[in-house]
């Protein structure tokens, strides 16, 4: 709900979370396909997609990300502090975060810019006994972080939630949580949503201009922190992934699926808080397109098999979709081709110069295999069947490029691959797609997997010597490109 109601609701869960008239912490995580990719140098234009070593415009960078070294803490203090590391770092964030918005709110938004008037911090483990009251309500298990329009604050919790974001993501997610927090902030001074927002756009906001005070970071911005475009970047995508909407079909799953959280988050990057402010139910219903929004649709819930006759199915859905003069042979027993022209790329090869694509079923089903390693809750990656199939998919992307007569090593060629990706697996969601192309069906939670593979290394991405590009950011930017797009947009982003 918006930051300025009063109003109260039934309280609310996420993991042990409750909500009232708090808007929640809930990171989101992703960004606008066509608005601000063009610039102009030297008198013409230019994409920001010609250099795909750049992220959004900047230069993927691989140095340190986290707190700077020698920079003196902050001098804010939060309410019930217990004065140790986490509030530290929370502190230096809400510096660094206002410092951000003193300077970009008069640039964007009517009025003054006002700092949150009230910072508090709990231990969700404390008994009953040791609760504080925040948003006119106990912090009694309250594992969360939130703001707070009643009284324009933002509260934490230091002992369970921000300590597992960190160990989980490291210290930048703590800092892109809070970040998160202060853009209900930002909402409610510049009177952007009212309580018949809908809460998803509110969230979709929050999670933009987190988005873009973390391109600040990453320009050299801030004081106290920064974060690298490659791995840091992606640790930071990987947190919105982790925290999404994970039941569609739960009336309190407002947030956004992962795709839909990262997509804001990169919207903020990309474009600032202008593109920020454009993010309503219209823009949000228009990416989606005919994405699934539940699992209903797929009698799997998105985990169904990885096997021979599943990938034989899904070969035969990718030629009605995308075909091509001469279709490849599949074979698989091994993805080891011993190709002329291309490297091994296990778990799938394609081979250009033989056509072929093999692969190693035993290896794919376990790169299918749902993700249980968890640290407090918090999966470090969101894996399943669609993992493995989108591995699949982008091999035969390599295909119908090769068919193009387009280069088949490089960056771009890469990222192309994620691109046709995206385009097929926005065929194979249409719900009006003939059943003679396949009987694949897609479901909410596949979507947030191919996402999640994207970012974790970026196989899906990869050129026929299984090189990709070191930034997540761009891997799953280019598989949006697809989704939202054409095959004719991978050719011409990635040309």
């Amino acid at each position: 709900m918006a930051g300025r109601q009063g109003v109260a609701v039934p309280p609310r869960r996420w993991g042990g979370l409750w909500r009232a008239v708090v808007t929640l912490g809930i990171l989101t995580v992703v960004a606008t396909l066509l608005t601000g990719c063009i610039r102009s140098v030297h008198g013409r234009a230019v994409s920001i997609y010609d250099d795909p070593f750049k992220v959004a415009g900047l230069p993927t960078t691989s140095g340190p990300s986290g707190p700077r070294a020698g920079v003196p803490d902050a001098l804010l203090r939060p309410a019930n502090t217990d004065g140790g590391e986490i509030d530290h770092l929370a502190m230096n964030a809400i510096e660094d975060i206002e410092t951000y918005w003193k300077g970009e709110y008069p640039a964007d938004f009517q009025g003054d810019f006002v700092p949150v008037t009230k910072l508090l911090s709990w231990s969700s483990r404390a008994p009953h006994s040791q609760d504080v009251e925040f948003c006119a309500d106990t912090t009694y298990r309250l594992d969360n972080a939130a703001y707070c329009g009643l009284d324009h604050s933002i509260g934490w919790d230091r002992t369970m939630l921000l300590p597992s974001v960190q160990d989980t993501f490291g210290k930048m997610s703590v800092v892109m949580v809070l970040a998160h927090e202060y853009g209900h902030a930002i909402q409610s001074i510049a009177k952007l949503v009212s309580r018949k927002t809908p809460t998803i756009v509110k969230e979709q906001q929050a999670d933009c201009f987190a988005g873009a005070f973390m391109r600040s970071v990453a320009q050299g911005n801030s004081k106290h922190f920064r974060i690298n475009t490659s791995d840091g970047l992606n640790a930071v995508l990987a947190t919105t992934v982790a925290i999404r909407d994970q039941n569609p079909e739960d009336p309190e799953s407002v947030h956004g699926s992962a795709f839909e959280r990262v997509t804001a988050v990169q919207i903020g990057f990309t474009d600032g808080p202008k593109g920020c402010k454009a993010i309503d139910m219209h823009e949000i219903e228009h990416r989606r397109g005919n994405l699934p929004q539940t699992n209903n649709a797929d009698p799997a819930h998105g985990e169904g098999t990885v096997d021979q006759a599943a990938l034989e199915n899904l070969a035969r859905a990718m030629a009605a979709i995308m075909p091509i003069g001469k279709q490849p042979k599949y074979t698989f027993d091994t993805a080891k081709m011993n190709c002329r022209n291309g490297a091994d790329t296990a778990p799938v090869t394609y081979c250009p110069a033989t056509g072929i694509i093999g692969t190693d079923l035993s290896a794919l089903r376990q790169r299918g295999a749902a993700d249980t390693d968890e640290q407090d809750g918090l999966p470090v990656k969101v894996t399943g069947v669609y993992t493995a199939y989108l591995v699949f998919i982008s091999r035969y992307a390599l295909a119908v490029q090769h068919a193009a007569g387009q280069e088949l090593t490089g960056a771009k060629t890469g990222l192309r691959a994620a691109c046709l990706s995206g385009v097929i697996t926005a065929k194979l969601a249409d719900p009006d797609r003939s059943g003679a192309s396949g009987g694949i069906t897609l479901s909410s939670a596949d979507i947030d997997e191919a996402v999640s593979g994207l970012l974790s290394d970026g196989l899906a991405a990869s050129d026929t010597d299984g090189k990709t590009v070191p930034s997540g950011f761009s891997r799953v930017d280019a598989f949006r490109a697809g989704i939202l797009g054409s095959q004719q947009t991978c050719a011409a982003r990635y040309s």
